[in-house]
This record gives structure tokens, C-alpha cells and sequence, in this order.
């Protein structure tokens, strides 16, 4: 079986050095009927080697459980890999950052207090082990020695911008080698003297994360790793986008550039993104730097191969750089081809307000629960309450909302308490009356100290009056299983749209697995889907205006969509455009 391990000065492949030149690709944020496509784009951009995370929570949304179906077959996924004569670099974590909601850690592991997250303490020790032997179960037949894919497995992930644990990270490097793993072990830091102090291992081979100043951030990794070889295991070429920015580029020139003087002295590299896809679903994460930033669904970082798996002019642009350093193959891509234009009526509006039963079960509190308290810890949740203050104008406030909660006093709408506004409070137009808070959390922190923070209503409900203040009790909440949302109209016969949030349902004809591109211009905030896959969240805030539909997701002849707008739905008409409609731009 082949041997890889760390040379002197480079990677060695059964004795003979072997440069990585790698592109990042997240299974869990392509369809897995997609996977191989881009796969093979990677190769002819001359890539040799795949590069993919994994997250915890998306694996084990319940302690205990380790599932592999559908988009999370990571076995699957390395396997292409290999058929595809390339290499593979798995990133488990446990902490990922990724802008993944929770940075890959899931809601239960927060669920005592007491647990010490990313750090040297038992409990949280006990439970890391737990999903790295699950996870590296799947990995460990499929290293190099074996004759998969594998050669290298990452520890952590940038922990010296997040702490300085020695012990911690040692455990972390323990697990890994006693799961089996036996190629070589990584860390990865930011190329600054203390974080790369601080996240490093001896017998460990440090990387560094950067995009610029290549050959000065080269010069600082070297400094702190006198032998073995210099790696970039995130160059990263673009960046996230996040609600009510802009969208973000970067300069081809200068990104093929600095991947060139890279290359050129001597370094191995990993291309943070080569496809960075989308976060399907409701997997986008956030950061709170003093204002809380959801990120959006797409997740095109401006990568060489975009949202849709087309060739950019990056992706050509970094192709004849590497050609420089490296054989890269004749072939190339097919280029980009539009999609279907076409637009179908939504019709049959089914109000949550009016029948709520049908959307889910309630469950009954004193004072409000936190999301996370819910069973399932759902990102959308009703809470009612009924009111007998008095009949005047009163002050609602909330302890801290997290992150959004659209607010409705017998059945009418009042106003939003958005986290991002730091807004916690606002006038009832009377104390006395049915309350409902329409609770959503749009994305838990994925990088700094807030990782892992309750989501929800933080803190009591009170109502604020010329007679005093009291606090708001006997709560009525419904978790909204999202899930089932496609299948709403077998479970209620009402119709019509009304105040609050409303499920829409359209049918359009297509090809089978035409790629389509969704609009929702015209909409307010809300979710969709296509044929029962949720393509995430769309919001009219931007920069984001389009929804990616996998080809593999769409069916030949009727297909349907559905949509739940949780604001105001001004036109419902679903739009299918030719092209991905990612925002304006940064001036």
C-alpha cells in the first residue's frame, strides 16, 4: 500500500516528494448526485487532492446518533474521491468555523453549563470522543495505507485564535491516532506569532490560513516549523456574504498572483473554496462581533467554480497558474449554460395564525422556554400567551431576543424585535389580549466566544405600564417542524392569506435534474422548497436574490414549491431565472 508521511522539506508519497494542491469541497453543502461532477472539475483546474470538513451537528443531531444518508455519506464522498485519482485531507473538528450554524458544534453538547467546549474537560472530552470514533470509523479504512484517498486528517481547527489549551489539544490528537487514524496529523492556524503558538502541536505539522501576503505569511510559518513542508491549508480566494451586506469578490488578478508566488516557493495549498455550494437548508451560521450578522444561504465565496458547479474566470485563471508549477490535464469544463426561465402563480395560502394545530404540537410553560429547551431544538417556534393587563398602552419587552420575533396581539401585527437591532422592546397598543411571538433563529455564532449561546427568548417577558410591570406567564409554544412543512395541506382545510406567517404552493413543468435558479423578488422573508428539499432562507434584506435548485433535486414534467414567507408576500409569483443573482457588490 502507498506510504505518505512528512519529509524534511516536503510531503513524501512512497519516498518521492508530492506537492498538495488541493481545493476545498464540502460534501454536506452539494448535492451528492453532484458530488462527482464537481470532483472532476477540481482535477482539470489540476488539483490533485479534496479537501472537506465535517460537521458534528449536521452527523448527530442527537447524542448517540451518527447518521450517514443522503448528504452526509461522507464514505461516499471519499470514495469519488478516489476514483477520481485524487487525494483527500478530512477536517472533523470537532470545531469546524466553516460559517456553519454553531461552527459544526451541535445544540445539545450546550445543554449543561458546566461542560467545558473546546477545552481540557471530561465531559466535553467524552462526548468529542464519542464522535470522532464515529466519524473516523469511516475515514480509517479509506487512508492511503489502506489504499483510500486519505493522507492527511486535521486536530481542531484554528484553536490559537480561540484558546491556548496545550492539554486539550493533545487529547483531541489522542483520539484521533487511538481511532485509527495513522496518516499524518495537521493543525491550522492564522499566520500570527501567538496563534500559531497557541494552536500548534510538537509532532504536528502546522499550516496557515491566509489570502494575501503570501510569501511574508510563508516567512512567519517557517518560523515557527523549521522542518517539514510549508502549506496554506486555507488560501482563501473569496469570502462569505452576509444579510444586509454586500456580495463579496476578489480581484482574479491578484488571487492568481498570490497563488503563484505560493507555488512558486515550493508550498503545498489548499484553495479555500474551489466550490463552496450552499448551506441547504437552515445551516448558514452567523458572527456577533458587538451586532449580530446571520450569513445567507449561498455559499459562492467568489470560489473558481461557482454556487451552480460552473467554471469562473478564477477557475481559469488559477488553472494556468498551477500549469506553471504542475501538469494539469487538456481537458476543460464545459461552460456555463443558462437556465430555465420560467414563473408559476403560488396559490393556496394556508395562514399559521388561523390553524395553528396543523403546523405542530404545543407545549405548555410558566415562563417562556428557549429554543434550545424545545424538543428538537427547532429554529422556528410560536409562543402565546393570553394578556390581561390593562386595556391601554403597555411596553412589551424581552430579556434578549435571539434572533428575530415578529410580534401579534390578537391576531394583528405590532412590530419585529430583531437582534441585529438590538432591539428588545416596543408599545402594544393594549395590555390585554392574545400575544403571539413568532420566534426564529436565524444562525448560531460560528467563530469567537459566543459559539454555542442559547437561542430564543432570553430572559423574561414583561409588560411595562403607568400602574407597574409584570411579567408574562403561562406560555402556550409550538415548534415548527419544518420538515413536514411541504405536507402542510393534507392537515388543514384553511385557506387564504392573512397576517403572520403563510405557506405558499406552486407546480412548474421542468426537464429532469435541470439546475433552476429561484427569484424572490417580490417576497419578504421566508424558506423554500423544491419537491420536499429545502433550498434555505431568502430575504429580501439581500444581498442574495436567488435560490440554487440542484438539478438532481428536479423531476421530469410537474415538480412542486413550496414556500413559507414569514413577513409580507407583495407578489406571489415564483420567478425561475437564467443565472444566480448574488447582489451588489462591495463600491
Amino acid at each position: 500500500m502507498p506510504d505518505f508521511r512528512i519529509g524534511e522539506a516536503d510531503f513524501l508519497l512512497d519516498g518521492e516528494p508530492v506537492r498538495i494542491l488541493s481545493g476545498s469541497l464540502h460534501y454536506f453543502r452539494v448535492h451528492p448526485d453532484d458530488w462527482a461532477d464537481r470532483i472532476g472539475k477540481a482535477r482539470l483546474m489540476g488539483l490533485n487532492t479534496i479537501e472537506t470538513y465535517v460537521p458534528w451537528n449536521a452527523h448527530s443531531p442527537r447524542r448517540g446518533e451518527f447518521r450517514t444518508d443522503g448528504m452526509l455519506d461522507l464514505a461516499r464522498f471519499l470514495r469519488l474521491v478516489g476514483e477520481a485519482g485524487m487525494h483527500a485531507i478530512v477536517r472533523p473538528g470537532p470545531f469546524i468555523c466553516a460559517e456553519w450554524d454553531r461552527g459544526g458544534l451541535p445544540t445539545w453538547l450546550f445543554a449543561d453549563p458546566e461542560v467545558g467546549v473546546r477545552r481540557h474537560e471530561k465531559r466535553f472530552l467524552e462526548m468529542v470522543e464519542e464522535y470522532l470514533d464515529a466519524v473516523l470509523a469511516v475515514v480509517a479504512p479509506l487512508q492511503v495505507d489502506r489504499g483510500g484517498p486519505v493522507v492527511l486528517v486535521q486536530v481542531e481547527n484554528e484553536y490559537g485564535a480561540f484558546g491556548d489549551d496545550r492539554a486539550y489539544l493533545e487529547a483531541v490528537a489522542d483520539i484521533i491516532r487511538r481511532a485509527g487514524i495513522t496518516v499524518p496529523l495537521v493543525t491550522v492556524d492564522q499566520p500570527v506569532d501567538e496563534m500559531l503558538a497557541a494552536g500548534g502541536l510538537d509532532g504536528v505539522l502546522r499550516t496557515a490560513s491566509f489570502g494575501s501576503r503570501s510569501a511574508e505569511r510563508l516567512r512567519t510559518l517557517r518560523a515557527h516549523q523549521s522542518t517539514g513542508p510549508l502549506m496554506c491549508m486555507e488560501f482563501w480566494d473569496g469570502w462569505f456574504d452576509q444579510w444586509g451586506s454586500h456580495h463579496h469578490t476578489t480581484s482574479v488578478e491578484q488571487a492568481a498572483e498570490e497563488l503563484d508566488t505560493l507555488l512558486a516557493a515550493g508550498a503545498s495549498v489548499n484553495v479555500y473554496m474551489f466550490h463552496g455550494g450552499t448551506s441547504f437548508g437552515l445551516t448558514s451560521g452567523a458572527n456577533d462581533k458587538g451586532t449580530y450578522r446571520p450569513t445567507i444561504t449561498s455559499y459562492d465565496y467568489d470560489a473558481p467554480l461557482d454556487e451552480a458547479g460552473d467554471p469562473t474566470p478564477k477557475y481559469v485563471a488559477f488553472r494556468d497558474v498551477i500549469a506553471r508549477h504542475s501538469p494539469v490535464p487538456d481537458e476543460l469544463p464545459a461552460p456555463r449554460t443558462p437556465a430555465p426561465e420560467l414563473s408559476a402563480a403560488l396559490g393556496e395560502p394556508v395562514p399559521l395564525l388561523a390553524d395553528p394545530d396543523a403546523w405542530g404540537t404545543a407545549t405548555e410553560h410558566d415562563g417562556p422556554p428557549t429554543l434550545d429547551e424545545l424538543d428538537g431544538s427547532p429554529k422556528l417556534a410560536v409562543y402565546v400567551a393570553d394578556l390581561a393587563g390593562p386595556d391601554a398602552p403597555v411596553v412589551l419587552s424581552v430579556g434578549e431576543v435571539r434572533d428575530r420575533a415578529a410580534v401579534f396581539l390578537d391576531g394583528d401585527p405590532v412590530g419585529v424585535l430583531e437582534r441585529e437591532h438590538h432591539a428588545h422592546a416596543l408599545v402594544l397598543p393594549r395590555g390585554r389580549g392574545r400575544l403571539t411571538l413568532v420566534v426564529e433563529d436565524q444562525g448560531g455564532v460560528n467563530y469567537g466566544p459566543r459559539i454555542g449561546e442559547t437561542k430564543g427568548l432570553i430572559g423574561p417577558v414583561r409588560l411595562s405600564h403607568p400602574g407597574g410591570a409584570e411579567e408574562v406567564r403561562g406560555w402556550s409554544v409550538r415548534a415548527l417542524d419544518l420538515d413536514a412543512l411541504p405536507s402542510l395541506w393534507d392537515r388543514t382545510d384553511v385557506r387564504g392569506a392573512g397576517p403572520g406567517p403563510t405557506a405558499w404552493r406552486a407546480t412548474f413543468d421542468a426537464q429532469a435534474s435541470e439546475r433552476h435558479f429561484l427569484h424572490t423578488s417580490g417576497w419578504g422573508k421566508g424558506i423554500a422548497w423544491v419537491n420536499g428539499f429545502c433550498l434555505g432562507r431568502y430575504w429580501r434584506r439581500g444581498p442574495q436574490q436567488t435560490l440554487f435548485v440542484p438539478g438532481p433535486v428536479v423531476r421530469e414534467g410537474r415538480n412542486e414549491l413550496v414556500v413559507l414567507e414569514l413577513d409580507v408576500m407583495a407578489d406571489p409569483v415564483a420567478r425561475f431565472v437564467a443565472a444566480a443573482v448574488l447582489g451588489p457588490l462591495e463600491p
